[in-house]
């Protein structure tokens, strides 16, 4: 079994329908944990709030997927034990202190941190240190199929 770290780009498209929701929600059919920095929740029920303000949800809809979120099957890492490398790599690439959260959880625990907002997957793929720990929601897909099919044809 497989660690990702996932961030709230993904988590959201588990419970509510946008653009490769249906790949974020295949990651939930295999068998892998999924570790992410207690800003998760935070960054989830922020997300929510916006769609709520845009009237894409409802408030009872809101209410229901922050307490759904609240629920999932995600271990969580202290925001404070990110901080320092976290900090240093928002400097490095110039993205937020609460996006390189995720990817230095992910250096940490040297594995991969899946994400839907390709511009931070762009951003960090431009920095050698840490590129390999940064993916696409949809190349996570492709490179999951591909180990389908090779599976299959030995």
């Amino acid at each position: 079994m497989s660690v990702f770290v996932v961030d709230a780009s993904v988590v959201v498209k588990w419970f509510v329908p946008e653009i490769h929701s249906d790949v974020a929600r295949r990651l939930l059919e295999l068998p892998h944990e999924y570790v992410a920095p207690d800003l998760l929740f935070a960054e989830t029920a922020n997300t929510i709030w916006k769609k709520i303000r845009r009237r894409e949800l409802t408030a009872e809809q809101g209410r229901q997927l922050v307490a759904d979120i609240g629920r999932i099957a995600v271990e969580t890492v202290s925001c404070r034990a990110l901080a320092e490398d976290a900090h240093a790599l928002a400097n490095v690439t110039g993205r937020t202190v609460y996006d390189a959260m995720y990817v230095a959880l992910a250096v940490r625990l040297n594995t991969r941190s899946i994400t839907a907002d390709d511009r931070l997957e762009a951003a960090l793929k431009s920095v050698p240190a840490v590129a390999r720990h940064i993916q696409l929601i949809q190349t996570f897909e492709a490179d999951l199929q591909e180990g389908e099919d090779a599976e299959r044809s030995q």
